[in-house]
């Protein structure tokens, strides 16, 4: 007897033993403080243990503890940012020249494919276009030459009678640019998608991913708040609130129609005592493409040096600045914004963000 519940208990144990390691979820960790918090299916090597993460989803620390993720064949980017929720993740190069990573990179191996993406032309020029407001690539370009990349095609075609092409190549963009682009130093962090594992329902759902057991890849959500009721009370509440509301959509017919009626008979009535009526003027919501295009652009050097000296971080995005970012400035307050951001400000708001001073329309001076 003694011995049969030994065996009992020794059964039991083990079955409970089994489903708490099967169940029990792995803590969250980060490289350092304000760097993507790193959980299922990622997993930071020698922090977190094999089962915390899917395969093919192991990150690193680098000496300046930022966060690494190897893509095969194409090398270690700085990941900066993880939504679980869409599956989404967002790179850079550490070196800070992401162009030069871009002409080598290759997502045919890997887990992650791009969301968006458009093709630009690269081009090797002896002479100096910016006067054309080509915006350059900094860390490709020298003393004796410049490096541009458009997807625009009339740029295209300029450069390619006066510059040595490189390549065109289809780049991951961060967000869908719709319209072509003149010219752009692709420094914007790359924006990549991975479908497996399939953890995104779960994390909008406010659940964590993990694996259902130590034995196989199939993936359990847990910890996922339950919402709504059960399917017998959703049919007895559609049922019975569904008559009084066909009555009241009735209803609510019947009074918009006689208010319609009503607003005819003043209209017609207003129309007979006022022979013409002017036109209002059509409001225009942003500036023409053109225009934002006469606005100066530099290229940040090293010291990071302004006009306005107090203005470290872009008020539109509120990243601080960095060394060969390209930033533009309205000229008739100064105000500097990343070039990227106040383009497509001013593309939809006629005035600067900051001081709401309302820039003037003029037209294109030169265009390639």
């Amino acid at each position: 007897m003694a011995t049969q519940n030994t065996v009992t208990l020794f059964l039991f144990s083990s079955f409970l033993f089994t489903v708490i390691t099967s169940t029990q979820t792995c803590p969250n960790a980060a490289c350092r403080r304000g760097d993507p918090v790193i959980r299922f299916p990622f997993r930071l090597e020698n922090l977190q243990t094999n089962s915390c993460g899917y395969p093919g989803f192991t990150l690193s620390c680098d000496r300046e503890k930022q966060t690494v993720v190897n893509l095969p064949g194409s090398g270690p980017f700085t990941l900066q940012g993880i939504d679980y929720g869409t599956q989404e993740i967002w790179i850079n190069d550490p070196n800070d020249c992401l162009p030069a990573r871009l002409l080598s990179l290759n997502l045919t191996d890997s887990l992650f494919t791009g969301v968006y993406y458009q093709d630009f032309t690269f081009f090797n020029c002896s002479l100096d276009y910016t006067m054309y407001r080509l915006n350059p690539i900094a860390c490709l370009s020298s003393s004796s030459n410049t490096v541009f990349a458009t997807s625009a095609f009339r740029v295209v075609k300029f450069l390619s009678s006066r510059c040595n092409f490189i390549t065109t190549i289809a780049v991951p963009v961060e967000l869908p640019f719709y319209e072509q682009v003149l010219s752009s130093d692709l420094s914007s962090d790359l924006r990549l998608a991975y479908v497996v594992p399939g953890c995104g329902r779960c994390e909008s759902r406010g659940g964590r991913c993990g694996f259902k057991n130590n034995s196989s890849l199939e993936i359990a959500c847990r910890n996922a708040p339950r919402h709504g009721l059960p399917r017998s009370a959703r049919y007895a509440i559609t049922i019975g609130a569904g008559v009084p509301t066909l009555l009241f959509a009735v209803g609510l017919v019947c009074f918009i129609c006689g208010r319609v009626k009503v607003f005819s008979q003043r209209r017609d009535r207003l129309s007979e005592l006022s022979s013409s009526v002017a036109p209002q003027p059509t409001l225009v919501a942003g500036l023409d493409r053109p225009t934002i295009e006469s606005y100066p652009k530099v290229v940040l050097g090293e010291s990071r040096r302004l006009p306005k000296p107090d203005y470290t971080t872009c008020p539109i995005c509120l990243s601080e600045y960095r060394p060969k970012e390209t930033l533009r400035s309205i000229p008739e307050c100064q105000h500097c914004f990343h070039a990227d951001c106040i383009d497509e400000w001013l593309g939809r708001n006629a005035t600067c963000p900051v001081c709401r001073t309302s820039p003037e329309r003029t037209t294109l001076a030169q265009s390639p």
